[in-house]
């Protein structure tokens, strides 16, 4: 959901292939962060600049994920349509669901191929409006795509769409049946993939060409939708994990607890990020918090000064932040933006509304100085980045939802809707 510029090179995400200009091969882009590395259309609507559209059939609220020239997406759909029900199915309905990999070529919006990784009836339902049961991203190393479905499994695939391993987990309990969303993680040889529920979680590192566990570490469990987040502090690789009991750093060679500060709220979903030695973390709902955290400390940071400072207002249930030049930026769900200083926490801006109500549940992403914002009410806007708050154009495509974050790629920009995936240039 569906889960960072100057500060970017801090940030850099190890892959079996070194990530092009031309790939986004995680739904937080190239650098993990946010940031595309070109630029993007500023104006589209229904009747300009659409390039293609793809039909994306039942209901799934990933990300796409981009290689080269293909374009990977996840789905489920149910095996039988409720009557009057044209949209994939309610996410609440216990049916019997295929769950799918879908590859699209990203020059024409042409499906290469399709892969029912399972069919299955989920064990506990969804977010009625959020929720899908295909939440979780996707992620790509260049030689293969790793679709996780949670408690449906993880499946490896080639490029090509050929089955190399999958592995299968107990089911997760979730809060309030909520439904499922957290992302995996990569760095060379290791798919990193947290199972934070009301059970038994915890973090698991894998052999990408195998499956193999290479280490599991158990973690406080409770439910969590934020994923593993990868940094490196002098020298040392690292496993971050926001949640709301505590936020964890691990060593990522053995799975090691190093670090832990409590502080953040209910429900987290954002996902971390990195730079300039900090990592940020936050979460929105009950007692929202945001959270500079020094990176290079051992132990209970909590109430420490490894905690470089914090911000309780206009922080995001849902979206995760854009980190650039120095610049945090932080979208609220119900559409207020802010930007503050990374280093400080002062902030430059805070709370600015747009230019009408909306709601958001797609994380913002950068690209040559603007920041593009996909709503869940027919609008993209887009927005200077920089000191000074100024929106720069807003791009309706009519009966649209946007859950999913977009990527961006060449100068173009991929939206996924409700069922359609859109490429704009």
């Amino acid at each position: 959901m569906h889960r960072l510029g100057g500060l970017s090179a801090f940030v850099l995400v190890a892959a079996v292939a070194v990530a092009g200009d031309g790939d986004w091969p995680h739904w937080r882009g190239p650098n993990d962060d946010g940031m595309a590395r070109g630029d993007a259309p500023l104006r589209w609507s229904d009747e300009a600049h659409i390039a293609w559209k793809a039909t994306v059939p039942g209901r799934g609220h990933s990300s796409p994920v981009f290689w080269g020239d293909r374009i990977f997406v996840t789905t489920a759909v149910p095996t039988v349509i409720p009557t009057g029900n044209s949209g994939g199915g309610s996410s609440r309905g216990l049916t019997e669901h295929k769950f799918m990999v879908l590859c699209y070529d990203r020059n024409a919006g042409k499906l290469l191929w399709e892969r029912v990784a399972r069919v299955a009836t989920p064990h506990q339902p969804a977010h009625p409006q959020y929720g899908s049961f295909a939440s979780n991203s996707p992620i790509t190393d260049g030689k293969h795509v790793f679709a996780f479905f949670g408690s449906r499994g993880l499946y490896c695939y080639t490029l090509a769409g050929e089955l190399v391993w999958q592995k299968d987990f107990d089911a997760l309990r979730m809060f309030n049946s909520f439904g499922e969303g957290a992302w995996t993680a990569l760095d060379g040889d290791k798919l990193l993939v947290v199972l934070d529920h009301e059970s038994d979680s915890y973090l698991i590192a894998l052999d990408t060409g195998t499956g193999r566990e290479l280490w599991r570490t158990p973690r406080q469990g409770n439910t969590n939708w934020s994923g593993p987040y990868i940094t490196s502090h002098n020298g040392r690789k690292l496993v971050v994990v926001s949640a709301s009991r505590e936020v964890c750093g691990y060593d990522l060679e053995t799975g090691k607890p190093l670090w832990k500060a409590r502080g953040l709220g209910q429900n987290t979903i954002p996902a971390p990020v990195a730079g300039d030695g900090m990592v940020f973390v936050m979460s929105g709902y009950r007692n929202p918090n945001l959270m500079a955290i020094r990176l290079g400390r051992e132990g209970d940071l909590t109430g420490t000064d490894a905690i470089v400072w914090q911000n309780q207002r206009g922080n995001s249930y849902t979206p995760s932040p854009v980190l650039h030049d120095g610049k945090l930026y932080v979208l609220t769900d119900t559409g207020m933006l802010s930007c503050f200083d990374a280093k400080t926490g002062k902030p430059y801006y805070q709370q600015e509304r747009l230019p009408k109500p909306y709601s958001f549940k797609s994380s913002p992403v950068g690209a040559n100085g603007k920041l593009y914002l996909a709503s869940e009410n027919d609008d993209v806007i887009v927005v200077r980045m920089g000191e000074k708050f100024e929106v720069l154009a807003t791009n309706t495509l009519k009966d649209q939802m946007f859950i999913g974050t977009p990527a961006i790629l060449d100068g173009a920009i991929y939206l996924r809707g409700q069922n359609t995936l859109f490429c704009i240039r």
